[in-house]
């Protein structure tokens, strides 16, 4: 059987949007700067489960890795976040899924130390967070412990990306915006089963919740960021 090979997303948002936006605001992007000490790189659940059997999923793993090691050249924090592995599954998951999926969902997180049980091309620095999250959303207060964490380093922005990106990702950024975050997801280091849904997803974040930009145009605010505070 021929290796799966990285398959990038065709993404786009119509140009009626860009124009909505350009009109309320005098310019297609919200956020046209980034301070380095005040940003993070929230990356979401990039672990064998999701990524594994996913061209798309593939695709996203040297954007993220570019995205990280920028991050952390401009003096700013990268956060990983994984499903948390529960002992049992919640008795809504097996009332919305069935006992068979909710267990497959409950083992999503895979199993031994933390940091290990990321997509193995990427491997966090000592200095980066990883955490877990029992919830989709990263962000939701209570449910993981990454908000208080960006509290404690005085983070003001967010970049979000990772799998998948139409249910955990897309409800990251929501609570990003809604915990006041200026919130930036990157079209090109999330991904989901089909170009239709991200794109849907991509609309949807970058009409109400927060922008949308390539890796590449993330990288270069990244660079004009560094050491700024």
């Amino acid at each position: 059987m021929a290796e799966m090979q990285p398959r990038p997303h065709a993404w786009r948002i119509d140009a009626r949007e860009y124009a909505r936006q350009e009109r309320r605001r005098g310019r297609r992007h919200a956020y046209e700067r980034l301070f380095g000490g005040r940003t993070a790189l929230v990356v979401v659940d990039m672990v064998r489960f999701f990524v594994d059997g996913n061209p798309f999923g593939l695709a996203t793993v040297p954007n993220v890795h570019a995205l990280a090691r920028a991050t952390r050249a401009a003096g700013g924090t990268v956060a990983w976040v994984l499903p948390a592995v529960p002992e049992h599954a919640t008795r809504w998951a097996v009332d919305f899924y069935g006992p068979e999926i909710a267990e497959r969902y409950r083992r999503a997180g895979g199993s031994g130390r933390t940091r290990d049980r990321l997509w193995p091309e990427l491997v966090p620095a000592e200095e980066d967070l990883v955490v877990e999250k029992t919830t989709a959303s990263a962000l939701f207060p209570g449910r993981c412990p990454l908000p208080a964490l960006l509290d404690e380093r005085g983070v003001d922005t967010v970049l979000a990306c990772g799998l998948v990106t139409n249910v955990c990702v897309e409800s990251t950024v929501r609570d990003a915006a809604t915990l006041g975050y200026r919130t930036i997801l990157a079209a090109d280091a999330c991904a989901t089963r089909d170009d239709a849904m991200h794109n849907a997803s991509l609309t949807t974040v970058y009409r109400s919740f927060g922008d949308v930009r390539t890796t590449e145009e993330i990288l270069a605010l990244l660079r004009t960021g560094i050491d700024a505070v």
